[in-house]
Parts: C-alpha cells; sequence; structure tokens
C-alpha cells in the first residue's frame, strides 16, 4: 500500500498503489530506491486495501493515517538533522 499527500493540493491522502505477494514487495523496492519512508503497519493496511487505488482516504481513517504521516515526518526530520 503506498500512499500520497500533498495539502496544498488535495484535502486527504490519496491511495497510488496497492498490492499483495510479489506487487506488494515492488512497490517496497521502488520505494527504498526512491528513499521513501517505510512503515510497516499491517493492521491498516488490511483496512486500507477495502479503497480503491486514486481514491481519497475517507474521514473515518484521518487519525490512523495521521500516525503514519507523523511518523514520517519525524523520518524527514531525523534525515534532515543528520545531513546537516
Amino acid at each position: 500500500m503506498a500512499l500520497r499527500y500533498d495539502l496544498d493540493q488535495e484535502p486527504a491522502p490519496r491511495v497510488v498503489a496497492k498490492g499483495r505477494g510479489v506487487i506488494a514487495e515492488k512497490i517496497l523496492e521502488i520505494a527504498q530506491e526512491n528513499g521513501i519512508p517505510i512503515r510497516e503497519d499491517p493492521d491498516l493496511v488490511e483496512v486500507l486495501a477495502a479503497l480503491d487505488v486514486g481514491k481519497l482516504i475517507p474521514e473515518e481513517m484521518y487519525a490512523a493515517v495521521a500516525e503514519i504521516l507523523a511518523f514520517l515526518y519525524r523520518v524527514n526530520d531525523n534525515a534532515k538533522s543528520v545531513a546537516s
């Protein structure tokens, strides 16, 4: 499962990729190759798997997705601190 969120362009995160098995492995590989932080959360993935690619995250899932975004912001901040 991959999400994209651009606060300036969309009101909520959007599902941009999802898959199981080989497809999931490829999504992870592409993310790693592009330096995209990865957080594995099987329970959340199971809930989000019901959404179609291209759909915005529904409001009732905001709290769970906000936890992921907070994690990613911390990862990005830590990376910037290390690079400085």
